[in-house]
């Protein structure tokens, strides 16, 4: 679920939603969301002074509150 979540809110943003990538590594406590964009989207997942990156990380927060678990959002380069 908060994969999908990851996942839609990026290729929302993105130029190449193709190129969106969202892997979910489940941990015993945490589980890390890693997205991936193509080279030239990653300044539009970003945004100016990590504003974008916040807020999705503050929408999963949200979400993962919800859900009873804790995740971390990781933008892979």
């Amino acid at each position: 679920m908060l994969k999908d979540l990851i996942e839609y809110v990026a290729k929302s943003l993105v130029d190449n939603p193709e190129q969106v990538q969202v892997n979910e590594v489940e941990g015993e406590q945490t589980s890390v969301i890693e997205l991936k964009v193509a080279k030239e989207d990653l300044g539009k997942v970003i945004g100016k002074q990590g504003r974008t990156a916040r807020a999705m990380r503050t929408i999963l927060g949200a979400a993962s509150t919800k859900a009873r678990k804790r995740s971390v959002l990781e933008i892979l380069e």
